[in-house]
């Protein structure tokens, strides 16, 4: 087939949907021509993360995002929106529901399977409706499931059997929340296709609209996933996301901290307990994150001394690649239960109820805030 001939037929990339083209191996949607006569047809991208684990850098345009986020609102559908629980604030689609006008959305929560072992789960999507009111997002469900551990998958398709209707389905999410291997699970439940989306942890994976007829004549429109430049995974290189990000249940740490205490998470963070009584504090974090604690008089001169080396990763290396920090200051009030989320890391959880005043520095951009404990 001629590069021609791919033009006129314009044949999308089985994985991520893009448009493929023989000229430019530096452009979206690029194959040998050789490949052409594979089944199923994929770029050289999705070839590589599937068989290598590797992600190359193909940037999608943020209007292209908002411009067919913005066409949902046309149709007749089911939105289903995917966010990951462990970054509940930095994957959730700000004014979504601007976009999607009337039509109903279903709140799928991925990654439930990183919480800690013996989670009330009742709570936890109790917890994830108010977070998505307070948010201005109107919902017809909240699932909890686990694309990756197979965990709640069944009530995921209970609830798309529920409110779908004789509707398509839209699926949308921030990059990286898990949406290709939801899918992924979608195709094999619904529709007789033999083909699978790539998946990988690289953000961006899905590079355009891919659509999935279902046997009933209807479809599943997979979206590109948005990037948002405030998550972690956004900042840090590609070659430390497997630290940053758990696979595994997570293992919460609790330090009892004076005030005029630091933390250090690797040397991606830091966390100063500023004033307030002797209280713990739980690290909800990868368990491959190296954590130490200081005094607030020594955090300085231990950073510019052992940044990337004892404090652990990221590398000096790795380091140079990522934004100064910027400091956030929290106050936690006296009687109040809260986290201090810093988005595509975790959260830190204050457990004590008579106040706390704290400093954050992390990544220039990466979003930190306060909002009600989780846990």
């Amino acid at each position: 087939m001629s590069d021609q001939q791919l033009r006129e037929t314009a044949i999308s990339c089985a994985g991520c949907g893009v448009k493929l083209q023989f000229q430019d191996p530096e452009q979206a949607g690029y194959i040998p021509e050789a490949a052409v006569q594979k089944e199923p047809v994929i770029c050289q991208r999705c070839f590589r993360i599937k068989h290598y684990n590797e992600a190359s850098s193909v940037a999608v345009d943020q209007d292209d995002f908002l411009k067919l986020l913005g066409s949902i609102g046309t149709t007749d559908s089911l939105v289903v929106h995917i966010v990951d629980l462990y970054d509940f604030e930095g994957s959730l689609i700000t004014g979504l529901q601007r976009f999607v006008g009337n039509n109903p959305v279903l709140l799928v929560v991925n990654k439930i399977d990183l919480l800690p072992k013996g989670m009330n789960t009742n709570r936890i999507r109790n917890w994830v409706q108010k977070q998505a009111k307070a948010q201005g997002l109107r919902t017809i469900d909240v699932v909890l499931c686990s694309a990756k551990r197979n965990m709640g998958f069944e009530h995921v398709i209970e609830a798309l059997d529920r409110h779908r209707g004789d509707r398509d389905v839209y699926v949308v999410g921030a990059t990286n929340v898990g949406k290709s291997t939801l899918i992924n699970r979608l195709i094999r439940d619904y529709s007789d296709m033999e083909r699978e989306l790539t998946t990988s942890r690289y953000p961006g994976t899905t590079l355009d609209a891919v659509n999935i007829p279902l046997e009933d004549g209807k479809s599943i429109i997979d979206t590109p996933g948005i990037v948002y430049a405030s998550r972690m995974t956004e900042v840090v290189p590609r070659s430390f996301l497997g630290s940053l990000l758990p696979d595994k249940p997570i293992k919460p740490l609790v330090y009892q901290l004076n005030e005029q205490q630091t933390l250090f998470i690797g040397s991606l963070v830091r966390f100063d307990f500023v004033e307030g009584e002797r209280q713990s504090f739980t690290l909800y974090i990868s368990n491959a994150l190296n954590v130490h604690r200081t005094k607030l008089e020594r955090a300085d001169s231990l950073y510019d001394d052992h940044k990337g080396e004892l404090l652990g990763a990221p590398t000096l290396e790795e380091l140079e690649s990522i934004p100064e920090w910027t400091r956030h200051s929290l106050r936690v009030r006296q009687g109040e239960k809260q986290d201090v989320f810093i988005s595509g890391l975790g959260w830190i959880q204050v457990n004590g109820m008579r106040g706390a005043l704290m400093d954050v520095y992390a990544p220039k951009g990466v979003k930190v805030l306060l909002r009600d404990s989780m846990i």
